[in-house]
């Protein structure tokens, strides 16, 4: 199926982005640490990610791609391609007078970003300076998404998913130069470096629109009904397609308030868990937004339904075993990953608390992405605002309750608490407005799939209390017992899927014979 082949694309680089981002996480607790320069710097880093998975890469690649598509579909490549000209000349403008106006608050807005920092004159004063350096990231962002819109929507996902690697390429180069004395300076140079590296990804998603040839000239800004129809979508759709990211800063937030290491602690927990969020959540949302869309702008309702079937059963039978894998083994994972250098014993053990809470919501995370595209293909992005209005009130009244017992793991216990209320209630209502349709092979599956990973956690924690020397030994010892311990996971999921009909290897033939 069309619908795997794209995921494969889009996981397969995600997966090489994803293993270069733990090259550079690794290094980075190694060199920086968990400390002072370790939480500005994140901060400065989530700040412009934030907006950037909230507007370009949510609100506006919901409510830009169905608009594109239908053109495309209905009208021919070259009114498509002038509606994309049109919105990109008006999405620079605003970029770059959005980019300016945070550069001149930045001082407010970091108390409500990094309220707690406030007490800490020295941290406060270079969380400021970071994240001003850092923003301009934003500005290149927005337009590679808009580029990467076209891409997809033409079903060409491969530049679009090896763009990130750039970041990770940068960010190690920059790791490695601070490491050998290059900078003296390493807040300064991380957060220059996020800046040239979304530079570096913008010119890269052009030179792939020029091969592709839907690149455009950039006219006069105007506001022409399909940018006004745009904007008008992508208001409401801020904060919907935003929920995830909106609970992760209400995090920040939260943990700016707690002792000094508390922010860089959920950012590497975080990290580990966005490993099978972005390999498998979002392969899955950028695949099925234009295959909903064209469906839906031919009158297929059924192919529509049965394409988002799979994709939810496909999410399931990967994230499923991965959380249950994340819940059971934090501890070694973290220590293996990040325990060396300036990261030592205690930052380890207070990240694989945060991380098991944090994967308690993976499957919750990915079902997000693979149920919103139902509204967005709709051209329906204001019903997930009500959604998202409950989901951070549950957020950040459990984060304030938890996080006075358990600290920063309670905070990543509400996100995960949050993550699946968004992802029940829009399950609800798509299916009650006959938009989602569970099949019989859906409800089938789904609780063996939980059944399989319940037996391959069950292993696994068997083969950690048996592997405890190993894990406690030396820097070799410990990397042979977590590939030990991933492979007795794969091993047991193999083989205990099928024997459940948590999955069939027919199906993944047939899948792949589509391909």
């Amino acid at each position: 199926m069309a619908l795997f082949r794209a995921i494969a694309t889009l996981g397969g680089w995600t997966m090489a982005s994803r293993i270069l981002g733990f090259c550079r996480d690794i290094l980075f607790a190694g060199i920086i640490g968990a400390g002072l320069v370790a939480d500005a710097f994140f901060v400065a880093f989530k700040f412009p990610n934030f907006f950037r998975r909230l507007f370009a890469e949510g609100a506006f690649n919901a409510a830009f791609v169905p608009l594109y598509t239908d053109r495309l579909t209905k009208d021919g490549p070259v009114p498509a391609r002038a509606f994309a000209a049109s919105v990109a000349a008006v999405l620079l403008s605003v970029m770059l007078c959005f980019t300016l106006a945070a550069q001149l608050a930045m001082p407010w807005l970091m108390y409500v970003l990094a309220p707690g920092f406030a007490d800490q004159p020295e941290k406060f004063a270079l969380a400021v300076d970071l994240t001003q350096l850092t923003f301009p990231y934003l500005m290149f962002m927005a337009l590679t998404a808009l580029l990467a819109g076209m891409l997809n929507s033409m079903h060409r996902f491969a530049a679009t998913a090896a763009a990130p690697v750039l970041l990770n390429i940068v960010m190690i180069g920059v790791l490695l130069a601070i490491r050998e004395g290059v900078f003296t300076v390493p807040g300064y140079a991380l957060a220059t470096g996020v800046a040239v590296a979304g530079a570096g990804q913008f010119i890269w998603m052009v030179l792939a629109c020029r091969r592709a040839g839907i690149m455009f000239r950039l006219p006069r800004p105007r506001l022409t009904p399909g940018v006004k129809r745009l904007l008008v979508l992508m208001i409401p759709g801020a904060i919907g397609a935003g929920v995830v990211q909106v609970n992760l800063v209400i995090d920040i937030v939260l943990a700016s308030l707690l002792p000094e290491g508390s922010v860089s602690y959920l950012y590497f927990a975080d990290r580990v868990n966005q490993l099978p969020l972005g390999v498998i959540g979002v392969a899955v949302g950028v695949a099925l937004l234009p295959m909903l869309s064209r469906h839906l702008s031919a009158g297929e309702e059924q192919a529509a339904t049965d394409t988002q079937n799979r994709a939810i059963e496909f999410a399931l039978l990967l994230t499923v075993p991965a959380a249950a894998a994340l819940v059971t083994i934090p501890d070694p994972i973290v220590r293996v990953l990040f325990e060396r250098g300036a990261f030592d014993a205690a930052d380890a053990a207070a990240t694989a608390g945060a991380l098991g809470a944090f994967a308690l919501g993976l499957p919750a995370y990915v079902l997000i992405k693979a149920l919103t595209p139902g509204f967005f293909a709709r051209q329906d992005t204001a019903t997930p605002v009500k959604v998202a209005v409950v989901a951070m009130t549950v957020n950040i009244g459990v984060a304030v309750v938890l996080m006075q017992v358990l600290a920063h793991v309670g905070i990543a216990l509400a996100t995960a608490c949050s993550a699946w209320i968004n992802a029940a209630i829009l399950a609800v209502i798509l299916h009650r407005r006959g938009h989602l349709v569970f099949d019989a092979r859906l409800r089938g599956r789904v609780p063996r799939i939980v059944m399989a990973s319940f037996c391959m956690a069950v292993a696994l924690w068997g083969a950690n209390q048996g592997l405890a020397d190993f894990l406690r030994g030396g820097s070799g010892e410990r990397i042979a017992a977590l590939v030990a311990l991933v492979m007795c996971g794969l091993v047991t999921f193999a083989i205990v899927a099928p024997l459940l009909g948590a999955a069939r290897i027919s199906d993944l033939r047939r899948a792949l014979r589509r391909s």
